[in-house]
This record gives structure tokens, C-alpha cells and sequence, in this order.
């Protein structure tokens, strides 16, 4: 059982930016409930002798204002341009089965809210990066670039725990329309917290 990815990963939630659960899952969101939109796309990625490379996995969670209180309920896309066995081997990886970041967050979840196959528009290039399924998600999310920094370099947040990577750039949604697996995204709007990074993952 060995696997490796490699690509890029953008966020969305309702909170005022920069969300303070990414800067900790212990720390309260800024709403009673954090409703997170998590987009990744595998660039390169082999799992178990299949390549999976090209192709996108998003989930869509309800979370308690403090995270690590558990409880999570928890959606997830898996790209339409997947074989059954591609998708399969994705699933494995996203749900912590096969080990790897996403192991750590088995424990919080508490509902399944299903697995959906749907294509995926998935872009992420220049501190731009956009997200379309269907009529489930329209996402848009900029990078941050502060006040007077010439180099035009996004800002950061380092030293965290995220199953992305422990850097993150800071970003913000500059538009937001989402309705997936029955939760309540109607406090994802623009001007809300996001994040992005490169991630690179192996078990």
C-alpha cells in the first residue's frame, strides 16, 4: 500500500479573514457553524500503480464553531473524469483509509453525507483560483498580497496543522455560490476567508 500526490489546494469558509480554526482547530470560528469548502487537485499522483494525475477531489463540511469538538458532517466530490477505479483509490486516500494527512481527520467526522461523482472545473494559477461543479459550486478565492509588498508575494500563515501543508497563503473569496450534500453555505460570500498552497503528500 503505497501512494504518492502532488498538486494545489484552495479554501473557502465563512469566517472573517484570516479564519482563526486554520490557524488552530481548537481556536472558535467566527460563526456558530463553519461550513469549509476544501478543493484539491492532484497535478501528479500514483495510488497503489494507478495514476490518478489530472484529476480533482472537493469536500464540503458542517463543523461545530470549535473543531476539534467533533461532530463534522462531511460531503465529498470526486471528479467525473475518474475511472471507477481511479475514484475508488481517491476515496481511500481522502478519507484517511490509506494513511496520510487526512488520517488525522477521521476521528472528527461524525456524519457522512455521501460521496458524489461530478465534473470538476478546477483552476488555480497567479493567486487565482476558481472552482465550478455544477450547480453545487461557483467559487472564486484571491491571494492576499499586503499592503506595500513589492514583490507581490501573498501573505502566509506557517507552523500549522492542516492536511494541505503547514503554510498556507492567506486569501479571501471575491465570490461565493455553493448548495452541496443539504448544508447550509449561505454565510460563504465574498469578502470571506480562504487559503491556498501547493501540497505534496505520500504513505
Amino acid at each position: 500500500m503505497s501512494w504518492n500526490l502532488e498538486g494545489r489546494y484552495f479554501e473557502n469558509c465563512p469566517c472573517d479573514v484570516p479564519c482563526p480554526c486554520t490557524a488552530s482547530f481548537d481556536l472558535g470560528a467566527d460563526v456558530d457553524r463553519c461550513t469549509p469548502v476544501l478543493a484539491f487537485h492532484v497535478d501528479t499522483g500514483e495510488i497503489e500503480g494507478v495514476d490518478v494525475s489530472g484529476l480533482s477531489v472537493v469536500a464540503a463540511a458542517d463543523t461545530p464553531q470549535v473543531m476539534t469538538e467533533g461532530n463534522w458532517r462531511l460531503g465529498v466530490f470526486i471528479d467525473a473524469e475518474a475511472s471507477d477505479e481511479q475514484a475508488e483509490k481517491l476515496g481511500a486516500v481522502f478519507s484517511g483509509q490509506m494513511g496520510g494527512p487526512m488520517e488525522a481527520l477521521g476521528p472528527l467526522i461524525g456524519e457522512n453525507l455521501g460521496v458524489e461523482r461530478a465534473r470538476i472545473d478546477f483552476s488555480s494559477e497567479g493567486g487565482n483560483h476558481t472552482l465550478k461543479i455544477g450547480d453545487a459550486i461557483d467559487l472564486e478565492v484571491e491571494d492576499l498580497v499586503p499592503f506595500g509588498v513589492e514583490s507581490g508575494e501573498p501573505a502566509r500563515l506557517v507552523g500549522i496543522f492542516h492536511p494541505a501543508g503547514s503554510e498556507l497563503n492567506l486569501a479571501r473569496a471575491k465570490s461565493a455560490r455553493i448548495d452541496a450534500f443539504g448544508i447550509d453555505f449561505s454565510k460563504n460570500a465574498p469578502g470571506t476567508s480562504g487559503f491556498s498552497t501547493e501540497f505534496s503528500w505520500a504513505a
